[in-house]
């Protein structure tokens, strides 16, 4: 299915359209199912209508889209538009490109994102960027170059030696580092106060990484921070036991969360606490294993992430979409991490799409994508 991703203005036309979309079909925003001869209705760049039945005002120009679905603009919760590794690995990105290079970078992988039909993400994290993240939300929002609505978490935080780069000699000290290293309550809460200082419209915490890390005080300390800045707080969890402290600790999100048992999930419900699995990235793993090995161990996780998503489906916790994009190969194939979560349901992948339009403006500024059947 081939989809262009339009957002419908929900304001009042004030003024005659000059130009007129038609395609094959789209998706009805008021009942969720699939049209025929949609007719969208363009005042510059705004769109102020949509009709069904192909007829077309007098005066204005049509431009036939031919088979084709239209979709209103979607919404990633997890990217990382600065992530721009390649095949040189993380540790060359940090030590080879510079913060101008890295943001020119991110606004290419923005293009991406924003002409696969998202128009709003929430980026959590830019490995290691400083706050190149900021400006291009600020160029993005100016203007200057094309990509999605931004919702930046800057640098994110993390304990001293639990993230990227691993294996770098102890010798180097000052080598950088892809996340705000801290240890203790008043480094945590310090790194918050900055990051929410410089921009960040939400903060990222990472409160696992092979295993529990920062604790439930550290965690509290950045969320109360967050709280007078009313902002949100994402934690990157795997374990449930990182999972409850993050919960504990008042943040709003848990990023992957695919080792998460029925208790945890339970108080994840209990606490209105937003999953956003990523499991898209799981099945491209899968699919690009290289060994036996390697393909035991992608197994592996993608039947655990999906056992636990089943089973978080089933208790209602609230699921959002975030496909992790952080890799030259992943931005703007976003998408697959909806094909993936709904299980390759082209019809569950219709209702999703009316869901998010109906609640977008609440949405946005979560930057949540929820899902019919995931509550």
């Amino acid at each position: 299915m081939l989809a262009l991703s339009l957002f419908v203005s929900s304001a009042v036309c004030t003024a005659s359209p000059s130009l007129a979309f038609t395609a094959a079909r789209a998706v009805d925003l008021e009942t969720g199912v699939l049209r025929s001869d949609p007719v969208v209705l363009v005042d510059g760049e705004r769109i102020v209508a949509v009709r069904y039945g192909g007829s077309v005002p007098d005066g204005v120009r049509r431009v036939d889209l031919g088979d084709v679905t239209l979709l209103p603009g979607l919404i990633d919760a997890h990217t990382h538009l600065l992530g721009t590794a390649g095949a040189d690995g993380y540790a060359a990105m940090l030590v080879h490109q510079s913060q101008a290079k890295r943001a020119l970078g991110g606004a290419a992988n923005a293009r991406k994102t924003l002409f696969a039909g998202f128009t709003t993400v929430r980026d959590v994290e830019n490995e290691g960027s400083a706050y190149a993240d900021v400006a291009l939300r600020d160029a993005i929002k100016a203007g200057l170059v094309p990509g999605p609505r931004m919702l930046v978490a800057t640098r994110a935080i993390a304990v001293i030696g639990q993230y990227y780069p691993f294996g770098v000699s102890p010798d180097l000290s000052d080598f950088p580092r892809g996340a705000q290293m801290v240890s203790g309550v008043e480094e945590a809460r310090r790194a918050a106060r900055e990051q929410l200082g410089n921009g960040a419209d939400l903060l990222k915490v990472y409160a696992d990484w092979t295993y529990p890390t920062l604790t439930v005080e550290e965690l509290r300390a950045i969320v109360e921070e967050a709280r007078k800045a009313n902002r949100r707080v994402a934690a990157h969890a795997r374990t449930s036991q990182a999972i409850r402290n993050a919960v504990t600790a008042g943040v709003t999100s848990i990023e992957h969360g695919w080792l998460a048992d029925k208790p945890t999930l339970e108080l994840m419900k209990r606490e209105k606490i937003w999953l956003v699995p990523t499991v898209g990235v799981l099945e491209d793993a899968l699919a690009s294993a290289k060994d036996e090995a390697a393909k035991k161990r992608a197994t592996e996780r993608h039947a655990a992430a999906f056992a636990m998503l089943r089973n978080a489906r089933a208790i209602g916790v609230r699921i959002a979409t975030g496909y992790d994009a952080g890799g030259d190969d992943e931005h703007g194939h976003n998408a697959r991490e909806i094909v993936a979560i709904t299980g390759h349901d082209a019809r569950l992948i219709a209702v999703v799409v009316h869901r998010l339009a109906r609640q977008r403006s609440g949405l946005a500024r979560a930057g949540m994508q929820p899902l019919v059947g995931y509550a």
